[in-house]
């Protein structure tokens, strides 16, 4: 009696396996897998995450306007880690979705809106990169434009995710089951609208901003490479570095799952796999870990404080805010060549000359006497 209720017991856990197979088309191996890479996005971006922002509390020389933008990605990364990942990492273990219904609407939305937000900040992060390190920006509206624009992207992402909520579009289980999203499957014409401004506003717009300013910024420090051919070089290489990561990363994490949802509303039912699914998932949430290495820890001043915050580098050595304020500019060829007024050590406020090092000190680019150009930031 007791073997057969045991043999019963085992073929209707198989078959309960089989069914959920067919359901949503993995295995419990691959529920396995995708618990082990999604547990790992959820330890790294939070410790990340976190790091940034106990450098945030910690140093008051981190706290300027530029940094507000990443101050707002940290955030934003944290809040996936901590209302998406783990809900994900919680779901595969169990092979299924356990949020419910309400639970499913609510992790559409605030995942969406968490990833937009970081999107639009790493948009706005690159003009900023450009404009700090070619223009001459004046300090009077600094912190409330930088503030405008932490506003601005939450503001903006509010009005491309509440509208799922509302009626246009929906929230539901995507790929295998084990997350949300928008209905992206769904052929209505209120979804399929909806996809497309998502798509193009959201994925599409912020791509060609950043490639378009961060190619300006990469032109300008290689036009500046061949005026001052030995100092130049290092920074010319630096910044080259720089923005190809960021570009590269950023569309290795994103590209693909947009690419996904585009074919899973416009290709024939069942064109996209679970597999297929998830992958494209994972890579989208392994920017909570990415965005903190590629955008903080390759920032000279982040990366001292880092040093200093785990005692590998003495506190004397931090970086000092009155005398290297994060908003002097090394790049002037782009007043040189519209003929304005380049930046002198007259537009720094509160910084005397006497102060000034010979790192912080900016001069007039002149076109017959090479000078040397020292290291900054690429964040500043």
């Amino acid at each position: 009696m007791s073997i057969n209720l045991t043999t019963n017991v085992s073929f209707g856990t198989l078959l309960t396996d089989s069914e959920e197979k067919q359901r949503n088309g993995l295995s419990r191996t691959g529920h396995t897998v995708t618990a082990v890479f999604l547990g790992l996005i959820l330890i790294l971006g939070f410790i990340n995450n976190f790091i940034v922002l106990v450098l945030f509390c910690k140093f008051k020389v981190l706290r300027n306007p530029v940094n507000m933008l990443l101050l707002n990605i940290s955030i934003s990364d944290m809040l996936v880690c901590l209302s998406g990942t783990t809900l994900s990492f919680a779901s595969s273990i169990r092979g299924r979705w356990i949020g419910g219904y309400h639970g499913c609407r609510w992790y559409g939305f605030a995942n969406s809106c968490f990833g937009i937000v970081s999107l639009i900040s790493l948009a706005v992060l690159s003009y900023e990169r450009y404009r700090t390190l070619t223009l001459c920006p004046r300090q009077g509206t600094d912190y409330q434009k930088a503030l405008l624009a932490v506003a601005g992207s939450w503001l903006y992402s509010l009005v491309w995710t509440v509208p799922p909520l509302i009626g246009w579009s929906s929230y539901g289980t995507e790929g295998a089951g084990m997350s949300c999203s928008v209905h992206w499957t769904s052929k209505s014409v209120e979804s399929v609208s909806y996809i497309m401004c998502l798509f193009i506003f959201c994925l599409v717009i912020p791509i060609l901003f950043m490639v378009y300013f961060y190619g300006r910024l990469l032109y300008t420090v290689k036009q500046v490479g061949k005026i001052r051919k030995s100092a130049a070089r290092k920074r010319e290489y630096h910044v080259l570095f720089m923005v190809v990561t960021a570009v590269i990363c950023y569309l290795i994490c994103w590209v693909p799952y947009g690419m996904i949802a585009l074919l899973a509303t416009f290709g024939p039912p069942g064109a996209v796999s679970p597999v297929a699914n998830i992958v494209p998932s994972i890579l989208a949430k392994s920017s909570t870990v990415c965005n903190p290495i590629i955008y903080i820890l390759m920032n000279k001043q982040f990366y001292k404080c880092f040093l200093i915050l785990f005692h590998c580098q003495p506190a004397a050595s931090a970086p000092d805010a009155s005398l290297c304020p994060s908003k002097v500019t090394a790049i002037q060829l782009g007043q040189r060549k519209n003929k304005e007024m380049p930046c002198t050590i007259h537009d720094l406020p509160e910084v005397s000359k006497k102060q000034l090092s010979p790192e912080c000190s900016v001069a007039p680019v002149s076109e017959h006497q090479p000078e040397k150009m020292e290291d900054t930031p690429l964040s500043e």
